[in-house]
């Protein structure tokens, strides 16, 4: 089922390839893109803590926070309370896609995968606030881009691209959890 999906979300990648105007340049979204995977990929560490922790995907204060800071942070450098809500949230919703997913994975399994303990508080937490500082500078470098009517079409493109070149290749988990992470970046 899982290759059936990826073929499915390659296919779809693919049709909207051949239909991007010649205007928009996937590239513009090149550093937005790369750190919503970065974003994604800590996801799998999160999980890994929750595990060890036998803690729950849902963390209604810390999403709070998270959203407070980054509107903050956002609105400082001039955009909107709304689209910075909507875009946090869905980077939000993306990694809590991957924990459950990953979770339930190795409920089955009876064992998560081999690995280290990870501190969520000194180590997972701090590293996702940089990337919160640089998800808003991508926002703001790609904002020209975002508000043109062929955003959809851009993204979609610049994210199959993005998942074409990883030299490791991504999980369908991954890839669809990229695109539930960057599904309100366009601002409408």
């Amino acid at each position: 089922m899982k290759q059936n999906l990826k073929l499915l979300v390659s296919g779809v990648f693919f049709g909207i390839a051949t239909t991007l105007s010649a205007q928009q340049s996937p590239n513009v979204f090149q550093n937005l893109i790369a750190d919503s995977a970065h974003r994604i990929a800590i996801a799998h560490q999160v999980a890994l803590s929750k595990w060890d922790s036998n803690g729950v995907v849902e963390d209604s204060a810390r999403e709070t926070q998270v959203l407070q800071n980054a509107v903050a942070a956002g609105q400082s450098k001039g955009l909107s309370e709304a689209s910075l809500t909507s875009f946090f949230r869905s980077q939000i919703e993306a990694n809590k896609l991957v924990q459950y997913s990953l979770l339930a994975d190795w409920q089955v399994a009876g064992k998560a995968p081999e690995h280290q303990k990870v501190n969520l508080s000194t180590e997972i937490r701090p590293e996702l606030d940089h990337l919160q500082s640089a998800l808003i500078s991508d926002l703001v470098q790609s904002a020209e881009a975002r508000s043109r009517p062929d955003c959809s079409t851009a993204l979609a493109v610049a994210i199959h691209k993005y998942l074409a070149t990883q030299s490791t290749a991504e999980s369908t988990l991954d890839a669809l959890a990229l695109n539930r992470s960057l599904a309100t970046a366009c601002v409408r």
